[in-house]
């Protein structure tokens, strides 16, 4: 009878029951059934172990000892297979004044992996090794990349290998303000399925920081430039970390080694082998190993110039050269000696070309040799050895403790046994949040920095619009006040540009292999960032309201501070958008002054709306400063009541506004003959309604449709207006000037 090694129930030290146990299926020597014939089991015998398995992980059930299915005493009975075949990729090439050229990067490449097993991609810098680790991945467009790539013998689709798989890129992209220990944590809520209790999420945590050799530095930061914390070499695991926590069944990586010194380098690949053992299938590109780390990989694949020049096992390597007439020389590094003689080809006129060929003699010479050993079926689904399909060796690899983001055993197809996301949307969204949260509030600088501009800001603008008048002199400065205030709201919020682009790196990684929805880290982002927000807001609202004398008590005052908000939030917002489009930091700040910058000119205080061409009214309408520019307008001249301009104040803006005050006196009354009417010094002129007239700010809209039944009216409407103004200001030239002329001659 077969018995079962488990190693989270054999030792009694260990009280907490891990949801990523391993077993080892073992078969008695003796006893009856063949004494060790292999016995293949059948998928509902593997489904019904997966459910007791999960039974006693979700802790539906105590845990028992099982009677397992009699198996080959092989320690890997449960294979997974990664065949990839003439994989071709060609991009198309621009150059100035010369038409397009095709650039071959990957050019039938051949090759498998297996679980257990490091299988690692070798060549000097432009060989294809990214490219050959990123089609593998699924990293490419389908359209442009010819060749096929099976798992078990069955073609991968990208929603299954999303789940089932991971990608390390070569960049560590974290969040530089948390710990190790709460890196991992929140990766393990991303990714982990959410039946899983918080206790057995952060065993796995436990688990996976011993198993990375990172349980030193643990509860250190990760550390940035102007933050110390972690080492290279640990930064680099805990990158590995957080894209393994769901234990994937594949791990692809992009030079995990790049930029560690040699020792780390080691470390990393150590631990890659430690995954690989786990069960999975470890593909990495490596640039030039050390000599230590050629004694951790079991598979090597040497490219040049997107072609094979060398596919099998270190061992392998000293008789393949040597066959081609470059034996290695004993004593030398057999990598370097490798790569040095690629390079060496490369530079020669006939290039690798004569290695390409010999490497497709010397595999055709080997695949005869072994045509009988077991590697002649790996394709097969299922056969006499007892290989598995894909939907059979996934239902047997949850069984064994992978974990694989929440996959289920009871649906038809591989595809559909693994969920498009882990977690529903409010998850999401509260766990985004305190991530975010979590990482400013050990940044206090940033938001420092951001609330000194802003009082540095509101302080300039207070004193220069100390107290303004209602005179004409002192509407105009309002005007000038309200404009510049508004865009200053936005031009503040560049300053987070920095680390809108680092996080939208991590916001890649992550989304690419469906941690989280993409909704979710929007609203997130967004909800997150209005509690400093509103501080910012009442800074700028409190200290230049009360100080320029604004209109409106304590509820315009609310209102002020909801429309500086509201600036804060959209331009905060824009900021994120723009950290999508462009990936430089100098980049990103030209064009948000530029835009900004367009936004202030269209906003109707330089060019009023009805004066702006129609070729160019979309760029009023989209501009983020029109609207709390308008709002704020709305707020101070609301007031029916409240007057403007009084009397002999209509000459403040006309070259008469330096006469003496009796003359002005006079020619007001000149003016009331002349017009027909009574106006005296205390006569009220211009309210705010007519100022929000003149700026544009009125029920009608310069988007009106002529086809619209409104369109003959408004036209109308705005003719006879016009006319009349221009009528009315006529006789206000004439009576003005006669009235001139009088009071000139009765000086004389």
């Amino acid at each position: 009878m077969a018995r079962v090694v488990d190693d989270n129930y054999s030792s009694s030290s260990s009280p907490t029951l891990l949801p990523y146990h391993t077993m080892e299926l073992d078969s008695s020597s003796g006893g009856g059934g063949g004494g060790g014939a292999f016995l293949s089991p059948t998928l509902g015998q593997l489904l019904k172990r997966v459910g007791d398995v999960r039974k006693e992980v979700t802790g539906d059930e105590t845990p028992v000892h099982h009677h397992a299915i009699a198996m080959s005493p092989e320690p890997r009975a449960l294979p997974f297979v990664l065949r990839f075949s003439n994989l071709t990729y060609s991009v198309k090439v621009r150059r100035k004044l010369r038409q397009a050229q095709t650039k071959t990067l990957l050019n039938d490449i051949s090759g498998e992996a297996r679980d257990g097993e490091i299988m690692a991609v070798l060549g000097a810098s432009g060989s294809g090794k990214s490219t050959l680790i990123d089609a593998l991945a699924n990293r490419i467009a389908k359209g442009s990349l010819k060749g096929k790539v099976t798992l078990n013998g069955e073609p991968l689709e990208s929603r299954l290998l999303k789940v089932i798989s991971a990608y390390v890129m070569q960049d560590d992209l974290l969040f530089p303000m948390l710990t190790v220990e709460e890196t991992l944590m929140f990766a393990a809520e991303f990714r982990l399925p959410r039946t899983l209790s918080k206790s057995k999420k952060k065993a796995r945590v436990q688990q996976l920081i011993d198993q990375l050799g990172l349980r030193n530095a643990a509860k250190t930061i990760i550390g940035d430039e102007g933050h110390r914390g972690v080492s290279g070499g640990e930064r680099r695991r805990v990158s590995i970390g957080i894209d393994i926590i769901h234990d994937p069944i594949i791990l692809f990586l992009d030079e995990p080694t790049s930029g560690l010194d040699s020792t780390s380098a080691f470390m990393v690949v150590k631990v890659l082998q430690r995954i690989a053992q786990s069960g999975s299938i470890v593909l990495m590109s490596i640039h030039q190993p050390s000599y230590r780390i050629m004694g951790l990989l079991d598979r090597l694949l040497f490219l040049s110039r997107g072609q094979t020049v060398f596919s099998g096992s270190p061992a392998d390597l000293p008789g393949y050269f040597a066959e081609f007439g470059k034996p290695i020389p004993e004593n030398e590094n057999r990598t370097e000696f490798a790569l040095d003689l690629i390079r060496e080809l490369e530079s020669a006129p006939g290039g690798t070309q004569a290695l390409v060929e010999f490497n497709k003699k010397w595999e055709e010479q080997r695949k005869r040799i072994s045509s009988s050993d077991q590697h002649g079926f790996i394709d097969a689904p299922q056969d006499s050895r007892g290989g598995l399909s894909l939907k059979e060796a996934i239902s047997a690899s949850i069984s064994r403790g992978k974990l694989v983001s929440g996959a289920t055993n009871t649906d038809a197809s591989p595809a559909s046994m693994v969920p498009t996301y882990s977690n529903p949307f409010w998850k999401e969204l509260v766990t985004l949040s305190k991530r975010s949260m979590m990482n400013s509030r050990r940044t206090p600088e940033l938001f420092g920095i951001r609330l000194g501009a802003v009082l540095v800001t509101s302080f300039i603008l207070a004193t220069m619009f100390w107290q303004l008048d209602n005179s004409p002199k002192g509407v105009q400065e309002r005007l000038g006040f309200f404009a510049f205030a508004m865009s200053t709201t936005f031009y503040t919020c560049a300053d987070a540009l920095p680390v809108f682009l680092q996080e939208r790196y991590i916001f890649m990684r992550e989304t690419a292999y469906n941690a989280y929805r993409r909704s979710s880290y929007v609203l997130s982002h967004a909800l997150t960032a209005l509690p400093s927000l509103v501080l910012l807001s009442l800074a700028f609202a409190a200290a230049t309201f009360f100080a320029v004398g604004l209109d409106g008590g304590v509820s315009g005052f609310f209102f002020y501070f909801g429309i500086i908000l509201a600036s804060f939030w959209a331009g905060n917002s824009f900021v994120s958008f723009l950290s999508g489009v462009v990936s430089q930091v100098m980049l990103g700040y030209v064009i948000v002054v530029a835009i900004l910058a367009y936004f202030l000119l269209f906003s109707g205080f330089f060019i009023n709306r009805d004066r702006i061409p129609n070729y160019w009214i979309w760029f009023h309408y989209i501009s983020l400063v029109k609207y709390p520019y308008e709002g704020v307008l709305q707020n101070e001249f609301e007031d029916p009541a409240k007057c403007f301009v009084r009397g002999v104040q209509i000459f403040d803006s006309t070259p008469l506004g330096a006469v003496p005050t009796a003359m002005k006196v006079r020619l007001l009354q000149t003016l009331s003959n002349s017009l027909g009417t009574t106006i005296t010094p205390s006569t009220c002129v211009t309210t705010g309604a007519d100022i929000l007239q003149q700026q544009g700010i009125t029920d009608l809209s310069k988007m009106v449709s002529c086809d619209t039944p409104l369109a003959p009216l408004y036209s109308r409407n705005s003719t006879e207006l016009e006319s009349a103004e221009e009528t009315q200001a006529q006789s206000l030239v004439g009576a003005l000037y006669n009235s001139t002329g009088n009071i000139a001659s009765n000086e004389i």
